[in-house]
């Protein structure tokens, strides 16, 4: 890998994503435990995204705010819970709980059980509920207070679509996709391809976007912005793009352990 540094975002290699899916199915994939394992030991402060085609780690430097927030669109099924799934249980493998943290924002709790008891973990939070708007001001409230520590908090928010109906955090979850990767904290934020034309005005906030398997019949243009890319030839549930200049990096997620 490059220096600690120049990681954001960065890789060793940029493949075209490819109109025809890899051979690489559920069976031939690692599980997370043995993925990190063997990339281990990762970069300080390099969060784990998935695998790049050529077998190397996909990496996020959370001590570099330059990428911003994080938008992950795809169609249902495409995986966007299971990449959060996968970020959240990375965290927990790789860090002690006084170095990074991770929250959720999800309107299905019990597809969050095995993440929810790691220690690293503050909370699986609902939409529409008081608890949730407090916990997202007080991060807010921290990010201001803590401008000299040296941890970090991913906050995983599952449907953007969902977070659109909960004016309570409209306030605070704008603030935090604005700052927050300034103030060590990391928004990723999941989005439905049906439904980005009805959170259009949250999109702008993303600086970075990962897509999963979308039908060719998607209007990309919000998602994406100008581009020749189609994203129905990546593997439903395992394997996502990210932009990267002006081509697409393919990489997959580890099966799960």
């Amino acid at each position: 890998m490059n220096d600690t540094n120049d990681l954001a975002l960065q890789f060793e290699t940029l493949a075209k994503l490819r109109p025809e899916p890899a051979s690489r199915g559920d069976g031939n994939r690692p599980g997370l435990g043995q993925t990190l394992r063997a990339v281990a030991p990762l970069p300080r402060g390099a969060l784990f995204l998935g695998v790049a085609e050529d077998g190397l780690p996909v990496l996020l430097n959370l001590e570099d705010p330059v990428p911003g927030p994080l938008l992950v669109a795809g169609d249902s099924g495409s995986g966007k819970t299971l990449l959060l799934r996968t970020v959240a249980e990375a965290i927990a493998a790789t860090y002690d709980a006084d170095s990074v943290r991770f929250a959720v924002l999800a309107d299905t709790a019990s597809e969050w059980e095995n993440a929810s008891t790691a220690p690293n973990c503050e909370g699986i939070l609902a939409f529409q509920q008081p608890l949730t708007a407090n916990y997202v001001g007080s991060l807010v409230h921290w990010a201001h207070t803590n401008q000299r520590g040296r941890d970090y908090v991913v906050l995983l928010i599952d449907g953007l679509e969902s977070l659109q109906a909960d004016p309570s955090l409209h306030q605070w979850i704008r603030w935090l996709l604005l700052r927050g990767p300034a103030r060590r904290i990391w928004p990723i934020v999941t989005v439905k391809a049906t439904r980005a034309a009805s959170v259009a005005d949250w999109l702008p906030s993303f600086r970075t976007r990962l897509c999963g398997h979308i039908a060719p019949d998607r209007d990309l243009a919000l998602i994406t912005g100008p581009t020749d890319a189609h994203f129905d030839g990546l593997q439903k549930g395992s394997q996502f793009a990210m932009r990267e200049g002006r081509g697409w990096l393919p990489f997959w997620l580890p099966a799960v352990d």
